[in-house]
């Protein structure tokens, strides 16, 4: 009989597939790095558990960040989907908040999530009290499912005005559907997400029930291929919230998988930071494909319901606050019609991947100019099919970027990662200053498997101190998975003047999120070493409709505890204080966190250090630096001793990444193996 030991974690990203397994008792590391297959991921998957040689039969746990919900819904590979709804509220989907797809002008396209023929109306009415006003028509429901059958769709959604304050005919509805459904995806709004709003609860629900369908039928295929090789436990899915839940119940709330890869890096930076003293983080995540940044504030990232992820696309389920940029190591270079130089958002992917790779590609991309500029070995790229020369990633960039900007080809490929940065910066700048907190109270938190490359120059445009590279930044977000705990939300509107809610009520539905949440967890098996709850409610001044999150530090907190703790999150936000208006409790949201055993990160610098400096050194070679050409030292990061302090410039090599530290930074290493760059003031 196999030994079950093994934690692992598996993250797919557009361009690779990461995986740590952690073995606590013996201390053992394995990781892995295989590309990702776009087209069906269970098989990089795989790929990634038999390259880092973990048996199935011998894993103890099992946690998965999947892109699949992310990408069918921005490729808009999803599932057909009907709608049945309110007499008279079919278009609410398409109407939305009356906005336009560019700012100025009339410009743009804008597809609902589901076509209006798939929109089906039947008789019933509930007023904004939860009263009924019409009652439901059974008979019409019935009608809707059968006609949605007959026009092919696989999926459906009921959607009733104000069922978010009374369920009873959405439930009463799903009843009947389910009876006539052929299979289990039949989506009721209420259960997705109990909020007012009737948009963005629609989309939110129409959102759930067309990717459904997609993740239920990869976690299947991906539950049949791992059973068949010895691993009988259930899988758990990373969710955009940060948490993991079991992979037999997320594809009811297949939504809330939506940026479940970004969010396992944020988590990673998150315990990374907490166990290193550094508790307020920007994190930094550059992979293949695009760039994620998030903040983290004592520890805690920060979670927002309000995620757009395309124009009339809004997702309101509790996401890791996380903005991305289409600007990843594969995104492309290319010079528009006005002759500027754009970088991103069109990416290389996976295939054909950077000049570099040898995939076929033959368009330049950051990748490729970090290549030429020295800062990358093109003797130790991931993922080369066929090698190609330097002269010829430099011929291509000289091309295609350099003569039609009058630049060879390493003045070009330096205009690249100019270009890049200046996005990138703007990326943080948006997570940071446009949400009143300064840059220099945090560290850059530097990972993904291009993410070193750049952290130092973006910390020297924003005056950023500090830069915290960890141990194995290129599957920081596979970490993410191995140390997210079990998290399941909740959340109920009241939307009522503070005046017309007691105590009591207030208690009442935070004993009954939290009675649900424990309840789940407990249906999942999964062992937890305590269970956790956090609070925190949505309000706003009356006759306002921007909504304040507040943070509440108990279930008892009542009707005078929000007001006081409305009053002073206004005042932090917005420094002002309007007494005179009486403010409103929108929701009420509950997070039930099961905290799993913890994981040691001093596993991932183990290894064989070299006894000085110098013996950690592998070579010289010349990269440019904003100040020209530098004959620099490359360093085996893995090798360097755990109390080595250095200046700049240098490159650091290893597996996953590399690391470029400017002329005149200071390097250290904590006890944990993570990088501490001290980043040198620019003068201006």
């Amino acid at each position: 009989m196999v030994e079950r030991s093994l934690t692992v974690g598996i993250d797919v990203g557009g361009t690779f597939t990461d995986l740590i397994a952690i073995d606590p008792r013996t201390g053992s590391v394995k990781l892995a790095k295989v590309p990702t297959t776009v087209d069906n991921q269970a098989i990089g998957f795989m790929a990634a558990l038999a390259s880092a040689g973990a048996d199935p039969a011998s894993l103890q746990a099992l946690v998965h960040g999947t892109t699949t919900t992310t990408n069918a819904l921005l490729e808009r590979k999803i599932a057909r989907v009907g709608l049945i709804t309110t007499r008279g509220f079919r278009d609410v989907l398409e109407l939305g908040r009356r906005t336009r797809p560019q700012p100025y002008g009339l410009r743009g396209i804008f597809r609902p999530m589901i076509e209006r023929e798939l929109r089906l109306e039947v008789p019933e009415r509930m007023d904004a009290d939860g009263k009924v006003l019409l009652a439901l028509d059974e008979a019409a429901v019935a009608e809707a499912a059968k006609r949605l059958l007959t026009l092919g769709c696989e999926a459906v959604v009921i959607h009733f005005l104000h069922s978010y304050i009374n369920s009873a005919h959405e439930r009463r509805a799903a009843e009947i559907v389910r009876a006539l459904w052929p299979n289990e995806y039949v989506t009721a709004g209420h259960a997705i997400l109990s909020e007012y709003r009737e948009y963005e609860r629609g989309v939110t629900a129409a959102v759930n029930a067309s990717v459904q369908p997609v993740l239920d039928r990869y976690l299947r295929r991906l539950r049949t291929e791992l059973s068949a090789k010895g691993f009988d436990r259930d899988i758990l899915v990373m969710q955009g919230n940060g948490g993991t839940i079991s992979s037999t119940l997320i594809a009811r709330t297949a939504v809330n998988t939506v940026m479940s890869g970004p969010a396992s890096g944020v988590m990673a930076a998150a315990y990374t930071g907490r166990a290193s003293g550094h508790p307020n983080l920007i994190t930094y995540d550059m992979g293949g494909t695009s760039t994620d940044v998030g903040l983290i504030e004592g520890a805690v990232p920060q979670v927002s319901g309000e995620l757009e992820l395309e124009y009339a696309l809004p997702i309101h389920v509790p996401m890791v606050d996380v903005h991305t940029i289409g600007a990843g190591g594969g995104s492309i270079a290319s010079v528009d019609s006005a002759g500027m130089l754009r970088v991103g958002p069109e990416s290389a992917g996976a295939r054909p991947g950077p000049i570099c790779y040898g995939r076929g590609g033959t368009e330049p991309t950051i990748t490729d100019a970090n290549l030429v500029l020295g800062r990358l070995n093109p003797d130790k790229l991931l993922g080369v099919d066929h090698p190609v020369t330097l002269d010829h990633v430099r011929g291509l960039i000289a091309d295609k970027v350099g003569t039609p900007l009058g630049l060879d080809a390493d003045a070009a490929a330096a205009a690249i990662l100019r270009i890049a940065n200046d996005r990138m910066a703007g990326a943080i700048r948006l997570v940071s200053l446009s949400r009143g907190h300064d840059p220099r109270d945090f560290a850059l938190f530097a990972f993904g498997g291009a993410g070193p490359l750049h952290a130092a120059a973006l910390a020297r445009e924003l005056a950023i101190p500090t830069v915290l590279v960890p141990a194995r930044p290129g599957i920081t977000n596979a970490l993410g998975c191995v140390v997210a705990d079990m998290r399941h939300d909740f959340v109920r509107t009241v939307n009522k003047p503070l005046s017309a809610i007691d105590d009591a009520a207030i208690a009442r539905i935070y004993a009954e999120h939290s009675e649900e949440g424990e309840a789940t967890i407990r249906r999942e098996g999964v062992p937890v070493r305590e269970l956790r709850r956090v609070h925190s409610a949505d309000m706003q001044f009356q006759g306002q409709s921007h909504i304040l999150s507040v943070a509440v530090d108990s279930p008892a907190i009542g009707v005078e505890g929000l007001r006081k703790a409305f009053a002073a999150a206004y005042w932090r936000r917005f420094g002002i204080e309007l007494a005179e208006i009486p403010p409103v409790l929108v929701n009420l949201h509950t997070a039930v966190i099961g905290v799993r055993p913890e994981i040691a990160l001093e596993l991932l610098a183990a290894g064989e250090r070299a006894p000085t400096l110098t013996a950690a050194q592998t070579g010289e070679r010349r990269v440019w630096f904003a100040d020209g050409w530098r004959a620099t030292p490359v360093y085996a990061r893995d090798r360097l001793p755990l109390d080595a302090a250095f200046e700049g410039p240098a490159i650091l090599e290893q597996l996953d990444c590399t690391t470029v530290v400017e002329p005149g930074d200071r390097v250290t290493q904590d006890k944990l193996g993570n990088l501490l760059i001290s980043v040198v003031a620019s003068v201006t």
